[in-house]
This record gives C-alpha cells, structure tokens and sequence, in this order.
C-alpha cells in the first residue's frame, strides 16, 4: 500500500470513528427538543463553512469555473444538506443502535448507485444480499412497530429518514469523486457548506423565533459544539481525503465503524440496550451486505468502470 493509499484509509477510518460518536451526540441533542433539526443544520454549516473559508486563505487559490461551481452546488445537496438534514430528523425517532445497524447498509446503496452510473451489473448475490439486509431492517421495524416497545423504541418514520440518508449520501459518493478529486479539499468543502448554508436559511428563519437558545442546557451547548467542529468541520475534511485516494466502495466499507462506535458508546452511556431481537436483525444485515460484497462483479470490474468517468457527473 502506498502512502497515497494508507492516507486515504487513515482519513475515512478517523471520520467514521468520528460520525459514530456524533450518532449518540446527536441523539442526545434531538431528545433534548430545544434546537430543531433545520436550525441545527444552519448553524452546523455556518460555522463549518466559515472555518473551511478562513483556513482557504492560508492555502494555495484554486480557481473554478461556473460549470463546476454549479457541480459543486450540486456536490453540496446530496453530499452536506439533504444527508445531514435527514440524519437529524432520523435520530429524533429511532434508537443510537437501530440506526447503525440500518446504517451498515450504505455500500449496498452505493453499489446500486455505481449499477446505474457506471453499468456495474447486478449479480444473483447482489439481490440475494439486499433481500437479506432489508429483511433484518423489515424485522426491526415490525418489532418497533407491533411488539409494544415504549416511546424511547425505533419509530417508521425514523427508518424512512434513514433510507433517505443512506441513499442520498451513496449517490454522492458514487458520483462525485472525479469533481472532488479536481481540487482541494478546503476549495471544495468551502463552496459545498456555502451552498448548503444557502438553500437552509429558507427553511430554518421561520424557525428561529420559536428557539430559545438561553434554555439550552450547557451540556447540549457542548454536544453541538462537538458535532459542529468535530463531526462536520473535521470529519467533513477527512472524507474527501478519502475520496480522493481510495475507491468509493472503499470509502463506503469504512462505515461499518460507525456502528460498532456508536453502539459501544450507546450501550456504555445508558442511552440504548442491544436485546435479541437487535441481534438478529443485525446478524441479517451483515450477512447481507457480507454476500453482497462477495459478488464476484464487486471486485474487478467496479474498478475497471470507476476508471471510466466522466466530467459529467455531479
């Protein structure tokens, strides 16, 4: 492995660390109820986006024209704002471990993505592995559903903004590494929070009057303090160090360590409990995305295709 490579690996793994921490961060925050998920993302992308440009005036100026800046607006959508909106609406209704075990399904979604924009053909193990996985997902969703859990379970429409999350952040990996790989990372990351900020400021203005930021408790202060620097500033820098050295197959295998942190640190806090009926659920899963991975056409024809894009994508 070359240090190009090894770099690139080391990045995704430190992000993954990172967003499975925010997992319970975040969840602690939404049951909270004092900020709502819109106003916590303007202030997420704001602050973000301002260090992203602060440090772009210690770095080299890269120039980019209006037709990527459009890309890149593009980047921004289902890269920073459709992503992190649904995942803050998706904590609020389901459990730090429900969530990461539905969140070890993003290779399968990113591999659908690289069938439709780079012809990766599906396999018989492909649908295999995907009826498996959705069957552990459907199981945790019966069970929080009809097997009289308490108001603290999963609820169906927290697994809705899952699907959302997972689907759209696979179609930014699976399109967008040829732009990213452009530029730096502080040129792309400064224009895709702009964009981002942007398109939130609609939506979250009517909200504002209606937060009472004096009522947030210090600790809450703290845990947004966390997920703006850490989860958004910092793990939002390493992913593109990773997209530009590895394969977006590779950048999606990373996270399987979101789940394993997040339910380590949620079972350790008290916030969440892993119970049999989890446990099946995410032995499906993982066997799932375990044959997935094993479909022959996963391997070397991905790579041969990866190689074949264009500048035509977002």
């Amino acid at each position: 492995m070359n240090r190009r490579v090894a770099i690139g690996h080391l990045a995704c793994a430190g992000a993954y660390i990172i967003f499975g921490i925010n997992v319970v961060v975040c969840r602690d925050i939404a049951t909270d109820g004092g900020v709502s998920p819109i106003v916590l993302f303007t202030m997420r992308s704001l602050v973000a986006g301002a260090l992203f440009w602060l440090v772009s005036l210690f770095t080299p100026r890269e120039h980019v024209p209006k037709g990527d800046l459009l890309r890149i607006a593009g980047a921004g959508i289902i890269g920073l704002f459709l992503p992190q909106l649904t995942f803050l609406h998706a904590i609020a209704h389901t459990t730090p471990v429900d969530l990461s075990v539905m969140s070890t399904t993003t290779p399968i979604f990113t591999m659908l993505v690289a069938a439709v924009f780079l012809k990766e053909p599906i396999t018989w193990k492909k649908v295999l592995g995907v009826a498996l996985s959705f069957g552990g997902i459907l199981w945790l969703i019966l069970q929080s559903t009809f097997g009289g859990h308490g108001a603290s379970e999963t609820e169906p429409i927290g697994i809705v903004y899952c699907f959302a999350n997972y689907i759209v952040f696979a179609l930014y990996l699976g399109t967008c590494r040829n732009l990213i790989s452009r530029y730096s990372v502080v040129t792309s990351m400064k224009w895709m929070f702009l964009v981002s900020f942007l398109i939130s400021l609609p939506f979250s203005i009517p909200h504002l009057p209606q937060t009472d930021f004096a009522a947030v408790p210090t600790q809450v202060w703290w845990e947004i303090a966390f997920m703006i620097f850490f989860s958004t500033f910092v793990a939002y820098y390493l992913v593109p160090v990773g997209q530009q050295r590895i394969r977006p197959t590779l950048v999606s295998m990373y996270g399987y360590l979101q789940p394993i942190i997040a339910i380590a640190v949620a079972i350790a806090t008290g916030m969440d409990r892993l119970t049999a009926t989890k446990l099946v659920a995410a032995a499906l899963v993982f066997t799932g995305v375990w044959v997935v991975n094993q479909s022959r056409a996963a391997g070397t024809h991905s790579d041969k295709k990866e190689t074949q894009k264009t500048s035509n994508t977002i």
